[in-house]
């Protein structure tokens, strides 16, 4: 199988008419503001302050739940991962014109609590390399790589890899293993670059959704951000700039 043998796969997930449906539903998670106890998360630009990301939004959008915990896409995490999967987590990362894109990380060191887990990227967008699309490394899943102070991969490691660019039409999928190396650029284009991506972990090591972000909640809580960086993961790989 392409995903055993690369650490990732691409899929046709949405037809015309679920592409517009989607787009729609993220239309209006985008909107909500402080008006849904959703998390919200922000970045600076030379545009001003712009929603970088929303997670921890299913509660709270039916037809966004339904995506992600029923038919194709649940059934998909399934047989990635071999066995019945359940959502871990939820997010849409925005990547409005002039957003700020990702250091090359693996996604296990973010992810605590389970040790299987698979992820995709839901293009709500085209997705190309004008507007970052995310870049990715071929058979490098097979353990963790050496990390920085940010458990981002080691800039050494980074430069003796071969990154490739994967564009994708709004609609497709892009499903990667949790050790595979990516990354994305920054948005330079004048077009937003909007995906969904939900994290499945498999159902025998417990639903763990509503612990992952209580513990997510209290550690940004407990330590400060400092610098001039956002954080949004456990990790520390988002190149996005403070509002202050």
């Amino acid at each position: 199988m392409h995903f055993d043998l690369t650490g990732w796969v691409v899929t046709e997930t949405l037809n015309s008419t679920q592409v517009e449906e989607l787009q729609h539903a993220v239309d209006e998670v985008q909107s909500w503001g402080s008006s849904v106890n959703c998390l919200n998360h922000f970045e600076m630009t030379k545009d001003g302050a712009k929603l970088c990301r929303t997670e921890y939004f299913t509660p709270f959008h039916e037809g966004l739940k339904k995506l992600l915990t029923k038919g194709e896409v649940l059934a998909m995490a399934s047989t990635l991962l071999g066995e019945q999967a359940v959502l871990y987590k939820e997010k849409i990362n925005y990547k409005l014109s002039g957003g700020a894109g990702w250091n090359p990380h693996q996604d296990a060191p973010a992810y605590p609590f389970i040790n299987r887990h698979v992820s995709c990227m839901i293009a709500v967008d085209d997705s190309t390399i004008e507007n970052g699309c995310l870049e990715i490394v071929s058979g490098a899943h097979g353990e963790l790589l050496a990390m920085d102070k940010n458990s981002c991969i080691q800039s050494s490691v980074v430069e003796a890899m071969k990154w490739q660019p994967i564009e994708l039409r709004a609609g497709q999928t892009m499903w990667f293993h949790s050790l595979t190396p990516h990354r994305s650029a920054d948005n330079k284009s004048d077009n937003d670059r909007r995906a969904l991506y939900p994290t499945f972990n498999a159902l025998r090591e417990g639903d763990l959704r509503e612990d992952y972000y209580r513990l997510k909640i209290e550690e940004f809580e407990k330590h400060s951000q400092t610098g001039d960086e956002v954080r949004l993961s456990l990790i520390d790989d988002f190149r996005g700039k403070k509002v202050k």
